[in-house]
């Protein structure tokens, strides 16, 4: 078995846009296990986002991630000694269990070409106009669940918008989430979420910045008193990576959903851990994509497939429409069909 590390900058078809700035290009690390005598290969992905993963620092050069590897493995477990890079976690588990074929992934509906995973459509910060025509582009390939990127540009064109889109659909056939990425004050986003619950809109991202952890647990308790929409923390999972952690985080702030990124929180190990402690505290969850490669994608499909049983039960859309953002995306095997990912079978 050989492990093999190569660099790969992947370039977007269109400024991504959050509040936080906007995204042209995205540097990844591409793992590959191969096996010449078996022809056995594979894949994974470390995609860390230099403005927000916790580890982003870790990876200057493929010497550094090397090291890293041969000192995990090394080790007594390798998920136990890369918990503090959650990018890298991801990237060798998936290229390890790729490579094995390994059922946790592997066996089930999806994997097996059987199901689609209902995904919601994107659509990313611009102004009116353009985020209009994005909305209409994503209802007209059928999507039922529509995110909203939020907070960039003047709030009152994104109340106009918002309010466009439900005058013409009702919350039973278009779910609607908002994704602030931090971008309000706590004052700011009581009266923003007061204005939003006029619109039937399911939830909202990471409202306030991280670290606020009175304030955002405040914000969650008025969501439930005051019928705002629910709370979904992404950003305030960032670095949390011991169990124990994680578990003070969710008693603390107590939030309706949390959004699970495999590549800033945790990778497969830390995000099976997140869902699991959140649904003993009855708080529900999606996974995401973290604008990795189709190879990051579709390894977090297969994760999500099997955490929620894709297939056998009903399943909230999942935020893995990532897969045409670039204009050099690596060729696997998924593809977006409508309003679901599909895994596309090949011969393996």
């Amino acid at each position: 078995m050989q492990i093999s590390l190569s660099n790969r900058t992947l370039h977007f078809r269109k400024p991504a846009r959050t509040s936080r700035g906007e995204y042209t290009e995205h540097d990844i690390i591409l793992i590959t296990i191969t096996d010449e005598k078996s022809g056995k290969i594979g894949l994974g992905e470390c995609a860390p986002l230099h403005d927000l993963s916790c580890d982003r620092d870790a990876y200057m050069h493929l010497s550094d991630v090397a090291k890293l590897i041969n000192e995990a493995l090394a080790s007594e477990d390798y998920t136990e000694y890369l918990r503090p890079y959650p990018a890298l976690l991801f990237a060798l588990e998936s290229a390890i269990y790729d490579y094995q074929h390994n059922p946790l992934l592997y066996d089930t509906p999806f994997a097996r070409s059987e199901v689609g995973i209902p995904i919601n459509g994107l659509v990313w910060m611009s102004d009116y106009e353009d985020m209009l025509k994005q909305v209409k582009q994503k209802l007209l390939q059928g999507f039922h669940c529509i995110k909203l990127k939020i907070g960039a540009i003047d709030w009152e064109d994104e109340i106009r918008l918002i309010e466009k889109i439900r005058s013409r659909f009702s919350k039973s056939n278009l779910e609607l989430r908002v994704d602030a990425n931090g971008a309000f004050t706590f004052e700011e986003a009581k009266e923003k979420l007061a204005q939003l619950a006029k619109y039937d809109i399911h939830s909202i991202e990471q409202p306030i910045k991280q670290y606020q952890w009175k304030e955002m647990a405040e914000l969650c308790r008025l969501a439930e008193t005051e019928g705002w929409p629910a709370i979904a923390l992404d950003e305030e999972l960032i670095g949390v990576n011991k169990l124990e952690e994680k578990q003070l985080l969710l008693d603390t702030i107590r939030p309706q959903f949390i959004v699970v990124k495999p590549t800033l929180h945790g990778g497969m190990t830390g995000t099976i851990e997140w869902v699991s402690e959140a649904k003993k505290r009855g708080i529900g969850s999606w996974l995401t994509s973290a604008l990795e490669s189709n190879v990051g994608l579709r390894n977090v499909a297969l994760l999500a497939a099997r955490i929620y049983n894709v297939g056998d039960a009903p399943v909230m859309p999942q935020g893995l429409g990532t897969g045409l953002l670039f204009t050099d995306n690596i060729e696997m095997d998924v593809e977006i069909r409508r309003n679901k990912l599909w895994r596309c079978l090949v011969d393996e």
